[in-house]
């Protein structure tokens, strides 16, 4: 199993950057595909995440109406479009796979078995 992710780079405060997340070995068959992110010292947080069954999206709640969460099925990609970035935005993002995740530990980087390697996103004010 195997999640590469990619798209981050550096950008001005209020751009945009679509970030991917290509999985392989059954991992986009998981219950659950997620985006957290993570700035050196501090915890891994959760940004949004995709459920397989339902399609249906959750997301941080400062991320929400500029954050966008899909998967494309058919490339096996997760996408996280992200618009109206802010400095506060500048974080290593990662994509995560969860097999059997359920609904109230969506938020929980514990509850995701599978992790991508990270692509840094900075934003400058």
């Amino acid at each position: 199993v195997q999640l590469q992710a990619s798209g981050g780079g550096l950008v001005q405060a209020g751009g945009s950057l679509r970030l991917s997340c290509v999985a392989s070995g059954g991992a986009f068959s998981s219950r659950f595909m997620a985006w957290f992110r993570q700035i050196p010292g501090k915890e891994r947080e959760f940004v949004a995440a995709i459920s397989r069954s339902s399609g249906n999206t959750y997301y941080l709640d400062s991320v929400k109406g500029r954050f966008t969460i899909s998967r494309e099925n058919a490339k096996n990609t997760v996408l996280l479009q992200m618009d109206s970035l802010k400095p506060e935005d500048t974080a290593v993002y990662h994509c995560a796979a969860g097999l059997r995740t359920v609904l109230s530990a969506i938020r929980d980087s514990r509850a995701y078995d599978f992790w991508g390697q990270g692509t840094l996103v900075t934003v400058s004010s």
